[in-house]
């Protein structure tokens, strides 16, 4: 396998690990699973604290770029050019409503058992 396809699978892979995170935390804050919704949130903050530091670009991009000239928006992960495009818009406030429905979700349980 060339250098260019494995960065782009090993992209993929870890991008659908952190949609399954960014989409269990409803899922999990629907069962009143507190604790494991924000393990979820959690690892989500540390990518985001990583996205942060590296300027909004996905470290794995930048590696990609070793084995690339291209400037398309999916050059470097294995996902249509609209979504790789729109991906930190679309799964960021995902990420930021999930946030608020868990908080909502664990303060109004905390009250009613008050």
């Amino acid at each position: 396998m060339d250098p260019l396809r494995a960065v782009k699978l090993f992209h993929t892979v870890v991008w659908v690990f952190f949609v399954a995170c960014i989409l269990a935390i409803p899922v999990l804050t629907a069962l009143a699973r507190y604790g494991w919704a924000t393990v979820f949130a959690a690892i989500v903050a540390v990518e985001v604290g990583i996205l942060l530091a590296n300027g909004m670009r996905c470290p794995l991009t930048d590696v990609a770029t070793r084995y690339a000239a291209e400037t398309r928006a999916n050059f470097d992960i294995y996902l249509p050019e609209w979504l790789a495009r729109r991906n930190k818009e679309i799964f960021g406030s995902l990420y930021a409503a999930a946030l608020v429905y868990l908080v909502g979700r664990w303060l109004l349980a905390a009250w009613e058992k008050a």
